[in-house]
């Protein structure tokens, strides 16, 4: 083996250059977005019995039968 080979330097090769590869980075940014939540009331109206007592008061003269006066027979 020489000696010459040892000071023997490749030439610069020409790159390779691959296809890029895609790194993605996700930011987040706050976005405010409404949300509406629309609320009905509903007011129902109801009947209920409340009794209110009241009496009434009539008054009536019944008669019965005919009563046959008491005659002493001293008084005939």
């Amino acid at each position: 083996m020489s000696r010459s080979h040892r000071n023997f330097c490749c030439p610069p090769a020409d790159p390779i250059v691959t296809d890029p590869r895609r790194v993605i980075r996700n930011f987040y940014h706050p976005q405010l977005v409404q949300v509406i939540h629309p609320i009905e009331v509903i007011n129902r109206h109801h009947c209920y019995p409340v009794y209110q007592h009241s009496y009434t008061c009539c008054e009536k003269d019944e008669f019965v039968g005919s009563v046959q006066p008491y005659f002493r027979k001293d008084n005939l």
